[in-house]
């Protein structure tokens, strides 16, 4: 399975919906990250994994997030190397024991299970994701990254919408309770099973073709010596170096706001019912960032330089709003739980907070996939920066579960939190300046045509006989349509270089000449 192998060119179809098109393809693996890491995201959001003491969660959490940041940053080269087939279905089946560990917690209160099992996820979610990195930066067009990366975030955080719903419904009357019931995990393991099953059906990056005939790799598979160098060489590169602080605080505050917000301030049920909110609100922040990033402006630097503004100011404020509801209690004062029928107007500002974390949480990431998406637009070399992204990510993760679960001041999370994401904006500005290019249409048509072997092997090589040009139309007629006045201009042009270049020769001869 080794070596590099030439894709099959392949006739792109006009539907939209086609199965190899980058739209079906990024709804396919937002529908997988829907019932696996749709579902735990659920299940974390609760607080404790759903039980009253968060000791065994945060422990399993910090295993999960330490194994998680060393495969991440080695996800894309296994990506690579084994295609998304084996990658994602190894990664999606490590959700389901991870949900299993804590149905068996349940009843035996042994936390053993659940830190090997979120051990044995790390190395799983460091697969899918550096996998679903590569899937939503490299398939769509480079206008329209920002869109598909809405799309998959609405579709995936669908997932943590009903998963919020699951434990709502079936704890609903259970207003004394403190722990979730075994029907609560079953149905997580459920839908994560179906969502393993479902990563069967992603297809690999050399058959999708873009809608402009495209593809978004003409690699099959990759070698181990090729990615563990190109893996190192990551720890070099400035551009992913800027990401960093971005990268460690995009998970960074999900344990402060999972257990020190949603699970202390409320009560089981409203746990659940604040969930479905918190991600329904990342469905609508990922479509508002993914509309500035793709729309508001001709210039994508531009369009960067908009939406990681939009996103500094709205986090600013909703850092700001959970200072202020931060100061009311602590480790040592904690609130009264809050119900969501019985608390009245007592309520609303706290939800309203959590509400906007979780619509804070998917601009952030949203932009820093579109960061990310415009440095390269190649399946191969985005996987691994998605893999690196994910790494770093997920070492600030495994550092803050342990920093909640030695019952750090709670007021202090929040200061390291907000700060952390305030340092990633200029950076990430400053990574726009650098490193992202502006590509008008013009030049983006000239590329994409550049970029189809077929059409550009038989222009490169037309040797201004009748075969050459015979060559054009029939690698058109089997790849993708060129009109005849795309055809005549690239020939034009070939003409006109050789005729320059004939030109400067006989001028050079004619002074040799004189002397």
């Amino acid at each position: 399975m080794g070596g590099f192998e030439e894709a099959e060119t392949q006739v792109p179809r006009s539907s939209l919906f086609r199965y190899n098109s980058p739209l079906v393809q990024v709804s396919m693996i937002g529908l997988v990250c829907f019932c696996c890491p749709g579902m735990f995201n659920a299940l974390s959001g609760m607080g404790g994994g759903g039980q009253v003491d968060p000791t065994a969660a945060n422990n399993a959490n910090t295993a999960l997030y330490t194994t998680f940041a060393f495969f991440g940053i080695l996800g894309g080269g296994i990506y690579n190397i084994l295609g998304p087939h084996l990658t994602l279905f190894a990664g999606c089946s490590t959700y389901v024991l991870y949900a299993a560990s804590f149905l068996y917690y349940n009843h035996h209160h042994n936390q053993t299970f659940a830190i090997v099992a979120g051990a044995v996820l790390g190395i799983g979610a460091g697969l899918l994701w550096a996998g679903q990195g590569a899937i939503m930066t490299s398939y769509p067009t480079p206008e329209r990254k920002g869109t598909y990366i809405s799309i998959f975030w609405s579709i995936f955080n669908m997932g943590g919408v009903i998963g919020g719903l699951i434990p709502f419904i079936l704890n609903y009357h259970r207003t004394k309770a403190t722990s979730v019931n075994d029907a609560t995990y079953i149905a997580f393991m459920c839908f994560m099973a179906a969502g393993t099953i479902l990563s069967l059906g992603i297809l690999h990056p050399s058959r999708v073709v873009r809608d402009d005939g495209t593809r978004c790799s003409n690699i099959n598979y990759s070698k181990v010596s090729t990615e563990a160098l190109e893996i190192l060489k990551l720890f070099a590169n400035w551009r992913l170096l800027l990401i960093v602080p971005a990268a460690w605080a995009s998970n960074f505050f999900y344990s402060y706001q999972f257990n020190n917000v949603n699970g202390v301030m409320f009560n089981l049920r409203t746990k659940g019912l604040n969930n479905v909110f918190y991600w329904g609100a990342q469905m609508l922040g990922s479509i508002g960032i993914g509309y500035i990033l793709d729309f508001s402006f001709q210039s994508r630097r531009m369009r960067g330089f908009v939406g990681i503004g939009v996103v500094g100011v709205i986090g600013t404020a909703i850092w700001a709003g959970g200072l202020a509801n931060q100061l009311n209690y602590s480790h040592h004062d904690l609130p009264v739980r809050l119900d969501f029928k019985e608390s009245g107007d007592d309520y609303a500002g706290p939800f309203v907070l959590y509400f906007s974390y979780g619509l804070l949480d998917a601009m952030f990431q949203s932009m820093v996939y579109w960061v990310i998406g415009a440095l390269a637009d190649d399946s191969e070399t985005l996987s691994r920066y998605v893999g690196f992204y994910k790494g770093v990510q997920s070492a600030g993760g495994a550092v803050a579960w342990q920093v909640d679960s030695h019952k750090v001041p709670m007021l202090s999370q929040l200061i390291v939190n907000w700060s952390l994401t305030t340092l990633s904006y200029p950076l990430l500005l400053l990574l726009v300046v650098l490193a992202v290019k502006d590509v008008d249409k013009a030049e983006e048509a000239t590329t994409n045509d550049a970029a189809l072997p077929p059409a550009s092997s038989a222009i490169a090589h037309h040797d201004n006989d009748h075969d050459g040009l015979s060559n054009g139309y029939k690698t058109s007629e089997s790849g993708v349509s060129l009109s005849a006045r795309e055809i005549w201009s690239a020939l034009e042009n070939h003409w006109g270089q050789q005729s320059e270049a004939m030109e400067l020769q006989l001028e050079e001869d004619l002074q040799n000449c004189k002397k």
